[in-house]
């Protein structure tokens, strides 16, 4: 399972499968910038595997300047080729995915953009929970909300619903940044922390793309 095969990740992704004899069965995608789809047509289309992603984030993958403006976007434009894979399944709010052995559960978590989602893994064995966070929360931070689509109250709404009830012990590994735990962020982030207070936080940093 490949999640987010941002810009100039190809070559990356399979030197990674090669050196570990993986043989990859599905692309997720936590939303639809160009820093997390842009190797989704290359990778998918070398093993003839979906792509999944939210309704709301799809049109990205065609569109990306209109996603992200035009003074993000068009500098990148010359270096992509743009477009959906053969295979693109969308996701939705709670549905659980099996792949590759693995029972992904999906959260739609609006706020960076209108189709950003969660992955979340149970705990197995002595292996803790693991959120795979997209851009909605980072060690010690947030994703932005000041590109198309972004909403700062979503965000908000996103933390409170998606993030709050996990258990401390889970590993966040998020779009950005190092991995960390929700107990950390619970304790330090100050963006989880005033959400948790029921206060409304400041405004979000111009991190992710």
């Amino acid at each position: 399972m490949i999640i987010d095969p941002g810009h100039q990740a190809a070559q990356g992704v399979e030197e990674t499968l090669k050196k570990h004899r993986l043989k990859p069965v599905a692309v997720v995608l936590t939303h639809g910038h160009l820093d997390h789809v842009a190797s989704v047509v290359p990778v998918c289309g070398a093993h003839d595997v979906p792509a999944w992603i939210h309704p709301e984030d799809r049109y990205m993958m065609s569109d990306p300047e209109k996603a992200l403006g035009r003074s993000v976007g068009m500098p990148l434009m010359g270096e992509l080729t743009v477009g959906e894979p053969d295979d693109v399944r969308e996701l939705a709010d709670g549905s659980k995915l099996e792949l590759a052995g693995l029972e992904l559960t999906v959260a739609h978590a609006p706020g960076h953009t209108k189709g950003s989602v969660t992955f979340g893994l149970p705990e197995a064995a002595d292996i803790p929970p693991v959120f795979f966070s997209g851009d909605l929360l980072f060690a010690g931070s947030i994703g932005r909300t000041d590109l198309p689509g972004g909403d700062m109250a979503e965000m908000l709404d996103s933390l409170a619903r998606v993030c709050l009830p996990l258990d401390d012990s889970t590993v966040v590994l998020s779009g950005h940044g190092p991995q960390t735990t929700i107990g950390q962020e619970r304790a330090a982030n100050p963006y989880l922390r005033q959400v948790a207070a029921g206060q409304g936080a400041q405004q979000a940093p111009r991190r992710g793309m």
